[in-house]
């Protein structure tokens, strides 16, 4: 993990992206470009979470030839990741491509965009995850340290995460 810069300024940044419009697409690109500055990553991506459906649908990415918009996966609850981020709530972290392999099915798309490590961060309202941060960089790139100022970035984009059910 490389030192990491103060997030305030990023917060702040990231709140006027929530206050502004159009919306979702203003917090989107608020959100983008705060945790790039805050955090750092290779691949951004947002997933909604469809409980009733069972299954994550992609609303943004960052690199949409390789990671398009539209794009489900199913909650598989027997990956414990998926259980850590979507039922209890909690950051998840796969610090090394070792991790990441076990973790992720696509693993050798995500390594041919020079990303060997991920931080999955819950965006929860009322007790509910409503989606996910997926924020992937290169190996041991994410740490435990990181995880109070994504939490804070994960409460920003409540607002945004609802508008992206409400809408679709």
């Amino acid at each position: 993990m490389t030192n990491r810069p103060d997030p305030y300024p990023h917060f702040i940044a990231a709140a006027a992206g929530v206050a502004a419009g159009p919306q979702p697409a203003a917090s989107l690109a608020a959100l983008v470009a705060a945790l790039r500055g805050a955090i750092g990553h290779k691949l951004f991506t947002v997933l909604a979470v469809n409980l009733a459906a069972n299954e994550t649908q992609r609303y943004y990415s960052n690199m949409p030839d390789a990671y398009p918009v539209g794009g489900t996966k199913p909650i598989l609850r027997d990956n414990q990741g998926m259980m850590d981020v979507i039922f209890a709530g909690k950051c998840r972290i796969n610090h090394d491509y070792a991790e990441l392999s076990a973790a992720f099915f696509d693993h050798e798309l995500i390594r041919s965009l020079g990303c060997e490590s991920s931080i999955n961060v819950p965006v929860r309202w009322n007790g509910t995850t409503l989606g996910m941060l997926n924020i992937l960089h290169e190996s041991g790139y994410y740490s435990a340290a990181d995880i109070p100022t994504l939490n804070v970035f994960g409460a920003l984009a409540v607002p945004t995460l609802l508008e992206i059910i409400r809408t679709w």
